[in-house]
């Protein structure tokens, strides 16, 4: 998000887009101080990690009816969002693949009981397609190509890149149009791949965003233009700043009456002891 005069707040802003903010930044080009709010704890838990947990079945369900009960599906990316997806799915007894690229998510995901795989070793059996990396060209025609009839492909990662949509408007393959936001794209032998939304976002395209999680979202956005309005001359340069740990804490302690959470206070000692202000910041700036 960007707003005008001397403010710029980035949230919806990821992966590629926001690479190039950071590398405007880089070269001296950015020319207002920028708040990087997509990386904020805030945002990466609740937005991507637990709306993506509920969201991904609510998209395919509207779209698909599908039942997920021993579907084999494969899962690129075990980032934040990839993590909520791969809960969700693995809980109504689908068969959970994995493709990585990161050492560390791939061990997560191993730990966490998935099968990380190459994408090619499990495209033919896989029922279910779900790409979220951020990336682009990760499913190309190759893949499509190679999957079985039926088999539903859908984006829940930040834009229409991941997928390659393009490849598949050919002459050969014949588009139908089956609901709002599902098409079949036909092959000459008769094999249909279910395409959700174009490739584009399910989860906004397809389902619905819970209101608490706009709530934290917008909450978060907010607060990081108050400070860049706020703060004192010469505080922010022209540069990309990650949201104070005290203001994501803050964004999460405005919603916790909402569950009637009721936190535990550090004593004098406890907080010394632990080198820490009562009030926080609890954890440090590096922290995701």
């Amino acid at each position: 998000m960007i707003s005008g005069g001397a403010l710029t707040a980035v949230s919806t802003w990821m992966g590629g887009k926001l690479t190039w903010l950071y590398q405007l930044s880089k070269a001296g080009k950015l020319c207002v101080p920028a708040m990087n709010v997509n990386d904020s704890v805030t945002k990466q838990k609740f937005d991507n990690l637990y709306c993506c947990r509920e969201s991904i079945l609510d998209g395919l369900k509207r779209t698909t009816d599908v039942m997920f009960g021993g579907k084999q599906v494969v899962v690129c990316g075990y980032g934040e969002v990839g993590k909520g997806c791969c809960a969700a799915l693995k809980a109504l007894g689908a068969i959970v693949y994995i493709t990585e690229i990161d050492p560390i998510c791939a061990l997560q995901a191993c730990m966490d009981g998935f099968r990380v795989v190459k994408l090619n070793e499990v495209i033919r059996q896989v029922d279910v397609v779900i790409t979220c990396t951020g990336n682009k060209n990760v499913v190309t025609r190759e893949h499509l190509d190679r999957m079985k009839n039926s088999c539903i492909v859908c984006n829940m990662g930040h834009s229409n890149t991941e997928i390659d949509v393009t490849s598949l408007r050919t002459p050969e393959l014949t588009w139908e149009r089956v609901r709002s936001q599902v098409d079949h794209v036909i092959w000459p032998d008769g094999k249909r791949v279910v395409l959700l939304a174009e490739g584009r976002l399910l989860n906004l395209s397809c389902s619905t965003v819970p209101t608490f999680v706009l709530s934290i979202t917008a909450t978060t956005q907010a607060l990081a233009l108050i400070e860049l309005y706020n703060a004192p001359e010469g505080r922010y340069k022209q540069d990309v700043y990650l949201l104070p740990k005290k203001m994501d804490e803050y964004v999460a302690s405005l919603h916790l009456p909402s569950f009637d959470a009721h936190l535990t206070e550090l004593t004098d000692d406890q907080a010394k002891y632990l080198g820490l202000n009562k009030n926080g910041p609890f954890k440090p700036n590096y922290y995701r």
